[in-house]
């Protein structure tokens, strides 16, 4: 414990109510398809046809969901809407082509000009640029605060129209207490959204917790393959009816397909896969947290907290490096690891934080919120974490020769 840092082994749980068999149900049980596939057939049609003038005229009317037009709907993508809509205990589902497409719609759904939206500091960089800067056009005020710091958030909901959340948040790895803002945000008629992508539909129920909207990138753990750009809306009817009827058919951001026929594989496996993570995860923390070249670790398993609402942890985390390392030499000593954005897929990956900071960009979360220059942000993936250790240890060694190197040469 050379940090003064543990870490918990949460291990999954049956807190919030959870019950594992709709889980199972959800991820692996279909009903057999045409001539008996076991796999949803993809319907690759931008249209379909009616049978008769009523049964369109009923579905013009709303009377009915027949498939339609591929924009709006689609057979292969519902199967996949519902499964999502499952795992979150909604009601309904929704999804889109990307994570920003669901983001933005989620999001539009709610407000209009002169609304307030509050959102927790460290969120995703996209999502802050979206909101301080095409919320800003159209005279929504937007509002960021410490997710931690109840005070403030009970503060700042007063008046608001929607608080954003996302736990845990981006670069620090900060939780937060789902229920009791939840609580928070009922009292003052304030609806919540999340952004549930870190810990995947099966290590956190947000709707269980009081929370009104979640949502996924799905090219993150949902496809667990790095093939597939998608997002997805979990909620009540009632709010992904206002997506549908208002926001989406106009923002033109319907998942296809195909892509959704990728998402499906990728469900079967996403409990085997996120037990791994979670296992491999913990595995290189509890190295990182005593090795010398690291000052700290940023994860919920080591990050104290009186959150409870996580059931299992998600292997994304950041930590810091000591200052006689040197962050470029490390980042090009990884053989392994491989230096690229997203995650959640079969491959470890890291992100250094100078680079985002110094990211050509109109509105910079990480420079806003003051990410330190030598945060490293990882992702650990499927492969063997035998060696995903020894890429770390060699690429520090590496980063540490290097500075060593050059302050003898500079004293010489």
């Amino acid at each position: 414990m050379i940090n003064n840092q543990t870490v918990s082994l949460l291990g999954p749980s049956n807190e919030c109510g959870v019950d594992n068999n709709i889980d199972d149900n959800a991820l692996l049980c279909d009903p057999l398809h045409h001539n008996g596939a076991v796999s949803p057939p993809i319907y690759q049609s931008s249209l379909f046809t009616f049978s008769s003038y009523q049964q369109m005229l009923n579905r013009f009317r709303g009377e009915t969901k027949d498939a339609l037009y591929s924009r709006v709907g689609n057979p292969t993508v519902r199967v996949f809407e519902q499964k999502i809509a499952q795992l979150e205990r909604a009601e309904d589902a929704i999804a889109f082509s990307s994570g920003m497409g669901a983001i933005s719609n989620a999001i539009l759904s709610q407000v209009q000009s002169g609304d307030k939206i509050v959102c927790i500091k460290h969120v995703y960089p996209d999502t802050y640029r979206f909101l301080k800067g095409l919320c800003k056009r159209f005279s929504i005020k937007v509002v960021f605060v410490d997710g931690g710091d109840l005070e403030a958030i009970a503060r700042e909901l007063v008046g608001a129209r929607l608080f954003y959340l996302e736990s845990p948040n981006s670069w620090m790895m900060q939780q937060q207490h789902l229920s009791a803002i939840g609580k928070l945000a009922k009292a003052q008629q304030v609806t919540t959204i999340i952004d549930n992508s870190w810990a995947s539909p099966l290590f956190q129920k947000p709707l269980t917790q009081g929370i009104d909207i979640v949502l996924h990138s799905a090219s993150k753990y949902i496809s667990g393959h790095s093939d597939t750009v998608a997002g997805v809306v979990a909620s009540s009817q009632a709010n992904i009816d206002l997506i549908t009827r208002h926001v989406s058919p106009y923002l033109g951001a319907k998942l296809s397909a195909n892509e959704a026929w990728l998402l499906i594989r990728g469900l079967r496996t996403l409990k085997l896969r996120m037990k791994q993570h979670q296992q491999s995860g913990l595995e290189i923390i509890a190295k990182l947290i005593d090795c010398k070249q690291v000052k700290r670790v940023f994860h919920p398993a080591v990050v104290p907290s009186n959150c409870d609402s996580l059931l299992g942890y998600g292997s994304l985390f950041s930590f810091e490096l000591a200052d006689e390392i040197q962050v470029e030499t490390f980042c090009n000593a990884l053989r392994i690891f491989q230096l690229g954005v997203s995650w959640g897929g079969y491959e470890s990956l890291v992100i250094p934080a100078q680079a985002v900071v110094d990211q050509e960009a109109e509105f910079n979360s990480a420079k806003d919120f003051g990410v330190s220059s030598r945060l490293i942000r990882l992702y650990v993936g499927l492969e063997n974490v035998q060696e995903l250790w020894r890429d770390l240890q060699q690429a520090l060694m590496a980063a540490q020769t290097s500075r060593t190197d050059a302050a003898s040469t500079d004293q010489a």
